[in-house]
């Protein structure tokens, strides 16, 4: 009787597992309400963006196959293109993750930033486009400074803490333009690696 139990029970399981789409086009389906839904909260505002495993949420960990302060993997589609600033700093991007770019440092990745031509949200549904006061309300403890390049309102807010961490640019109609994470000073560059 307990291996019959058993059987049917992990028959159960494997269906279960089964779908006509496999688990990564699934995850990549759902709407973004129900990703934030399914997300553990951040206990903490200097702690956003828990790991959520989909192919369109940005973390502190990384994104699209990248990993903050880890080399880019073998074989990887992100590559450096076209001229560079200097021999010990590379801008990658990768064809499969467009509107993205990787700031590679000293061997590893140091910073992601993904634009609104990407449809990289945080786990929270914050992301290029969204407002400023939605920045506000999901991450209250950011740090405000002027923006190099456009007037205010622009700005950047930036996490406090330690690293990895995030940073938003805020451009002049309130709405965010970029949304970088990764590790101080590279966070902060304003000119790719400059």
């Amino acid at each position: 009787m307990k291996a019959a139990l058993a059987a049917a029970s992990l028959a159960v399981l494997l269906l279960a597992g089964c779908g006509s789409e496999p688990a990564a086009e699934r995850a990549e389906t759902k709407p973004d309400a129900a990703v934030v839904e399914d997300a553990p909260q951040a206990a903490d505002a200097a702690q956003p963006t828990p790991a959520i495993a989909t192919a369109q949420t940005l973390t502190l960990e990384g994104y699209g196959g990248l990993m903050i302060g880890k080399p880019v993997p073998a074989g990887s589609p992100w590559v450096a293109r076209g001229a560079q600033i200097s021999d010990g700093c590379a801008t990658i991007t990768a064809p499969d993750w467009p509107g993205a770019y990787a700031i590679v440092e000293e061997g590893v990745v140091r910073r992601i930033t993904v634009s609104d031509e990407s449809k990289a949200k945080l786990v929270e549904g914050i992301g290029p486009g969204s407002t400023e006061a939605q920045v506000r309300a999901a991450f209250p403890s950011f740090v405000a400074e002027p923006h190099k390049y456009v007037d205010a309102p622009a700005k950047y807010l930036t996490q406090p803490g330690t690293d990895p961490r995030l940073l938003f640019e805020i451009d002049d109609k309130g709405m965010v333009s970029l949304v970088h994470v990764g590790m101080m000073p590279t966070l902060a560059y304003v000119e790719g690696c400059a």
